[in-house]
């Protein structure tokens, strides 16, 4: 046997290797996991205690193996009530590509492998590669007619999982976007718009502009330059951090002490503590031993200063800095605003305005002079000579009365000049703002898309070396069979040999891809994208394009050219027929990828092993204040769909890309997206807990389903390419009118639900909460006036019921709401009504946003939040009272709500923090 032949053999070995390595793997990790389940509660069901009482999942057995069976009965759609829309989608699209390989893994392989193995007289080829399309050879071209009609075949079997989804998507998205919970809360009812000229940058101005649409406004926040001041909001909440962890020191040390009797209390008396209550911490700690630190470069240079006494001046300073500039705003808006209500619409002139506006901006800038003069020093963000402290943006949060005049709002041409009031933003969160970015010109910020995409693109051509080296990782045994400084590798167990090519490279691949969301976010936020949910749906398009092209076609063309590499020097001519033999034995890279994912990644998905360490070790090392003690206990885990989408969507490309060449990849797709399937499942109603700040509504669903297209093009332009390599023109043509076939399906799918993606019709404007009278609340009780619900039809519409046709239109909300409830929130939600319960808010705002919106709205936290309070623990000595008392006296608020210490100095909390609006977690 040649060496190229023993090369090609080595790749099977390869592929053996990884598959018992792998599979070894995944039995150790789940027979892990069936032990330490029922052990470890706060890290594989802390769903069952974690959230609000109405949205805990029931405890699973205890059994060691009922497991499986209660993972395999979870319904899936009870994600929507614990989760929200996003997570759902997610697992609903590993159950569409579940139900997508399934029928096409069984075809494949009762077609393709006999066709591919049985009596081509393809000489060389042995192992995985009989399996392949290159094993045809050129006298059974013949054969390729089986290729032919399965491409087409899985291509329209494909096209219609995407039909079905995608309406799915438009009838469940439009659901949500109604469903009393969500459609009377603050986040869909606000439209950001940006770009406002200066003519618009008043409230007066901006009702008058929506005062037309449905309901009206009901609050305008105008942004503003703020300045300094979120610097120095930041530098308080820095403080506050450093003062809980110092307190929580001192009065570990003190209690240590105390309970060890190692020192006199008298004896460590300084002078500064004399008069103190003997009971207090300074009475017992020595002055040398109380927490420090330094206040130059990671606090490992400059002035070393007591920490305590530190922090408390720096927040008292903050507080005083910015008491002084809300002051200013509050005048500065005052002035500015006064009058400017919809009562006083048509009472002056357009002259008469701009007199009216100078006046108040002469009287604003007389009281700003005034407040000026009883400052000590220039309030932060002050400018002289009589300007502007706090100049506003050209950005405002306008909130309607209703949720249709939102989306109105945002469809409308709002401005006649170009570029004007022409970005607007739906679905707007407090939470999800990011505040720097409000302030964009509009003509800059298409500079900087241009920009953010130029060094995407050229990220992408640097980063193509290092994942081509990983490429060639692959093909190690032909690589050593051809150059003799490698060939010391051929020489390697082949049991070493199949760890390199077939486990490293896989690896190596996953630890490079891990560095690129970071840089990718940077590039997302320079382009001046205001939400942090845009930067997700904007670093998953990003991500996707990296890992299209690196993970799948660089690694693919890198390994086959190489394995090809000989040959082609020697025979430039053979260069069509040598690339069609091997490009397609690349594929036992992605087919060890696929087990490494499918095995191992699934295994670990229930294992959790690396949150499990890192739970106790920040407990044990991060466990320093109640504050760190409770984002560790009660902090649930989250999902980045930014990251996590484009991963799952690659595996759908490479499965789609090999699922003709080299079909045996089929089988291990449709295992691996069960085995994630049954893993998110999971994990979703019991271990993870999306925030619904960061809810978007289903959206990075219709871009995956996006990715299954770009998938279906690599497959047939691949293949095509293969037949015209091969010779087989008539195949290859055919395959060229199926691509047109599928582009065309392609754009009748975006033209028909792409409009559907984020607006909402006004034909289900009398089906959103309160549509009758703007100002109508949520209430417990409104739920028990739904009877009759609203049914949907086979063509996605809405049917109404006899009530609604009659004017009743309450009465269609409660499939709603219990569509968007799991059984058991349902009957809650029914007992609540009945005055059962004294819940007061929609059960899907899950982690209290709203509640902090009636006390906040859109205002930056640096002009409206208070000093964040400081928490403490109650020591079981009481010294903790003497330090608040410090504290309190210096202006500094304080708790020890919920926390405790005992004797040794640990910290537990059995609640959220004190400042915590919500006691959702």
């Amino acid at each position: 046997m040649s060496d190229i032949e023993d090369a090609t053999s080595a790749s099977t070995v390869s592929f053996q290797t990884a598959l018992v390595f792998n599979a070894a793997v995944f039995g150790i990790q789940l027979v892990a996991f069936t032990i330490l389940r029922p052990r470890f509660r706060s890290i594989y069901e802390p769903r069952t205690y974690v959230p609000d009482k109405t949205k805990r999942s029931e405890p699973m057995s205890r059994s060691l193996f009922a497991w499986p069976i209660a993972v395999w009965k979870m319904d899936y759609r009870d994600i929507i009530a614990a989760n929200g829309m996003d997570a759902y989608f997610f697992v609903r699209f590993l159950r569409m590509a579940v139900k997508m390989f399934l029928p096409i893994w069984i075809v494949s392989w009762a077609v393709l492998l006999p066709v591919t193995s049985v009596g081509t007289g393809k000489p060389g080829n042995e192992g995985l590669n009989l399996f392949t399309f290159g094993n045809v050879a050129d006298e059974h071209r013949v054969r390729y007619a089986a290729h032919l009609i399965l491409v087409y075949f899985f291509t329209f079997w494909i096209l219609y999982n995407i039909k079905t989804e995608m309406s799915h998507f438009a009838i469940e998205r439009q659901k949500y976007l109604i469903s009393p919970a969500h459609s009377k809360s603050s986040q869909a009812n606000t439209v950001l718009i940006t770009g406002i000229p200066t003519k618009y940058l008043s409230q007066k101005s901006l009702r008058k502009m929506f005062k037309d649409l449905p309901g009206g406004v009901k609050n305008i926040w105008i942004n503003r330059d703020l300045g300094e001041l979120p610097d120095i909001y930041q530098r308080r909440l820095d403080a506050c951090n450093k003062l809980e962890v110092a307190e929580t020191k001192l009065l570990s040390q003190a209690t240590k002490l105390k309970a060890s009797g190692a020192t006199s209390e008298k004896k460590n008396v300084d002078v500064e503590a004399g008069d103190r209550d003997v009971r207090s911490a300074a009475s017992v700690v020595p002055k040398e031993k109380r927490p420090t630190h330094k206040l130059g470069f990671l606090g490992l240079l400059g002035e070393k200063v007591d920490t305590i006494e530190w922090a408390t001046k720096e927040i008292q300073e903050c507080n005083q800095l910015l008491d002084q500039g809300r002051e200013t705003i509050q005048q500065q808006s005052g002035s500015l605003e006064d009058g400017f209500d919809e009562g006083h619409y048509g009472q002056f002139d357009e002259a008469g305005e701009r007199a009216q506006m100078a006046q108040q901006i002469a009287q604003a800038e007389a009281a700003l002079n005034k407040a000026k003069s009883k400052v000590t020093g220039i309030i932060p963000g002050m400018k002289q000579g009589g300007a502007e402290t706090y100049p506003p943006l050209n950005s405002a949060f306008v909130l309607f009365n209703r949720q249709i005049a939102a989306h109105l709002a945002a469809q409308a041409l709002n401005h006649h000049e170009p570029y004007r009031m022409s970005e607007r933003y739906t679905e707007m969160s407090p939470e999800d703002v990011i505040w720097s970015n409000l302030g964009m010109n509009p003509y800059e910020r298409k500079i900087r898309v241009v920009i953010s995409w130029a060094l995407t693109i050229g990220l992408i051509v640097v980063w193509t070396f290092p994942v081509a080296f990983v490429g060639a990782l692959s093909n190690v045994p032909k690589l050593s069979a051809t150059y003799s400084w490698l060939g010391w590798l051929g020489g390697l167990p082949p049991v070493v040999t199949g760890i390199i090519s077939g486990i490293l490279p896989p690896v190596l691949l996953a630890v490079l891809m891990m560095l690129l969301p970071i840089v990718l976010r940077m590039f997302a936020r320079f382009e001046g994208i205001p939400k942090y949910t845009g930067l997700e749906l904007s670093l998953m398009t990003r991500y996707f394009l990296f890992q299209v092209i690196h993970s799948f076609l660089i690694v693919s063309l890198s390994s086959g050219i190489i394995s090809a590499l000989p040959e082609l020097l020697g025979n430039p001519g053979s260069i069509p027929n040598l690339l069609a033999k091997n490009l397609p034995q690349a594929s036992i890279f992605f087919l060890t990828y696929i087990i490494l994912q499918g095995l191992s990644g699934s295994s670990g998905g229930f294992l959790q092993i690396v949150p499990l360490a890192i739970y106790y070790v920040k407990l044990i090392l991060l466990g320093s204040s109640p504050r760190s003690v409770h984002g560790i206990k009660f902090t649930l885990r989250s999902v980045s769909w930014g990251t996590q989408f484009p991963v799952t969507t690659l595996l759908v490309v490479i499965t789609l890309g090999y699922s003709i060449i080299a079909p045996i990849i089929n089988g291990l797709a449709t295992a691996t997206f069960f085995m994630f399937y049954m893993m998110y499942k999971y994990l979703f109603l019991y271990a993870y807990g999306q925030r619904q700040t960061a809810e978007t509504g289903g959206l990075f669903f219709p871009k995956a389903i996006q990715h299954v297209f770009v998938g279906m093009y690599v497959q047939q332009v691949c293949l095509a390419a293969l037949f015209f390599l091969g010779g087989a023109v008539p195949q290859g043509a055919l395959t060229i009118v199926l691509i047109v076939c599928t582009a065309g399906f392609n754009i009748v799918i975006n033209n028909s639900y792409g409009p559907l993606l984020h607006a909402l019709p006004l034909s289900l404007a009398e089906k959103t909460w309160g549509s009758g009278t703007p100002d109508s609340g949520w209430t417990g009780n409104s739920m028990e006036m739904a009877r009759q619900p609203t049914t949907t039809t086979r063509d996605g519409d809405y049917r109404e019921s006899a009530d609604e046709q009659r004017g009743i239109l309450p009465n269609k909300h409660q499939q709603d709401q219990q569509h968007f409830a799991s059984p058991k929130d349902s009957r809650h939600a029914t007992s609540a009504a009945a005055g059962g319960s004294d819940r007061q808010r929609p059960p899907l705002d899950r982690d209290g946003s709203d509640a902090q919106f009636e006390d906040y709205g859109f205002s930056h936290p640096a002009t409206s939040r208070p000093q964040r309070i400081v928490w403490l623990p109650q020591d079981p000595n009481g010294f903790v009272d003497e330090e608040q008392r410090a504290a309190e006296s210096a202006g500094v608020k304080t708790s020890t709500r919920h926390s405790t210490m005992n004797e040794k100095g640990k910290v537990d909390v059995d609640g959220p923090p004190p400042d915590d609006v919500s006691e959702n977690i």
